[in-house]
């Protein structure tokens, strides 16, 4: 039963390192995004492919936030 519980307290640490790198990621192509749209002569295509990219860890943040968090039945 320990053996379980450690096992699964690792993968837990585990998704909170992934899903910290997921969120600094996020945040550093959001920084991105704006920096581009900020320059004269703007790369419209360049600009989708990172709101594409955000958009996608945006999703696999919330699925690792679900793994993390609880089911609480009402």
């Amino acid at each position: 039963m320990a053996a379980s519980n450690d096992n699964e307290t690792n993968q837990q640490n585990e998704l909170r390192i992934l899903l910290d790198r997921l969120q600094q990621e996020h945040r550093d192509l959001d920084a991105a995004i704006h920096a581009l749209q900020d320059a004269p002569g703007c790369d419209v295509l360049q600009v989708q492919r990172l709101k594409k990219r955000k958009l996608g860890l945006k999703d696999r943040i919330g699925q690792i936030e679900d793994q993390l968090t609880p089911d609480i039945i009402a």
